[in-house]
């Protein structure tokens, strides 16, 4: 059985996702995905996530970042590959 190839992915949320739970909501989210990585909200007003996991689950995250958590409203999701850091958990950064 070969290994799957693991993906780093940087995500810049845009829209109203600060003071809505998003931080929160993507960790859980990313729990059930089995991805490892972080989420913190940036003095913009954006959410920045690093996220390090298979293909299929780093394709589930993003597309959940469109829609986020109930009172979230997303207008913009930027995600760019990156380079691997083998992070062990997936943590909120404050």
């Amino acid at each position: 059985m070969k290994s799957a190839i693991l993906l780093h992915y940087n995500i810049l949320v845009k829209g109203t996702v600060q003071g809505v739970s998003y931080r929160f909501a993507t960790q859980a989210k990313a729990h059930a995905l089995n991805l490892t990585g972080l989420v913190k909200n940036l003095h913009s007003g954006d959410v920045y996530i690093e996220c390090e996991g298979t293909e299929e689950q780093v394709n589930a995250l993003i597309e959940w970042c469109h829609t986020g958590p109930l009172l979230a409203k997303v207008t913009e999701v930027i995600a760019e590959a990156g380079e691997l850091k083998h992070y062990s958990t997936f943590e909120i950064k404050r």
